[in-house]
């Protein structure tokens, strides 16, 4: 198989099939335990650490916003956190519905595209996208995919590291 940026399109839809199977999971568990939805979505990790929901709502909008940034395309507006896990579901399908449009000639004469994001308060780095994506936008995605994952782990939700490839290999 040959990389190009557009092999982030499969890579991103896979986080977000994660995400979704993390949801699922969390909720399921959550009722297991007598926790309301609500209540698993404000799970932290630590309190000064954003909560589940946070994470989730994250992984959508980084999911499908940074390809459609790189491709050059109207970027999506963000989704909010103040969703239950069937609003997340919805996010989760539209934005893989919208990766699924994304075409590999979008990405075509894209690699050394200067992407300028603002991180935070007072950071603006801008880098090619080839270097955005590939480096600093998908560690990102993973960072928040990877927390909501340890936060249904501390919690004690029945999941593994294989739940990680819950979109398969």
């Amino acid at each position: 198989m040959s990389v190009s940026l557009h092999t982030f399109v499969d890579l991103y839809a896979r986080a977000l099939r994660t995400a979704d199977h993390l949801l699922v999971t969390g909720a399921a568990f959550a009722r297991e335990k007598g926790v309301s939805e609500a209540d698993m979505l404000s799970w932290r990790l630590i309190d000064d650490m954003m909560p589940f929901g946070f994470q989730i709502m994250v992984v959508c909008n980084f999911a499908r916003q940074l390809p459609e940034r790189v491709a050059g395309l109207p970027v999506a507006p963000d989704v909010s956190a103040d969703r239950d896990v069937a609003g997340f579901r919805a996010a989760i399908a539209d934005a893989l519905a919208a990766l699924a449009a994304i075409t590999p000639e979008k990405f075509a004469g894209r690699d050394d595209a200067p992407i300028t994001f603002t991180i935070g308060t007072g950071m603006t780095p801008t880098m090619p996208a080839s270097q955005w994506l590939t480096v600093f936008a998908t560690t990102n995605l993973y960072f928040h995919l990877s927390t909501a994952y340890g936060i249904l782990r501390a919690r004690g939700a029945p999941i593994g590291k294989v739940d990680l490839f819950a979109s398969g290999l």
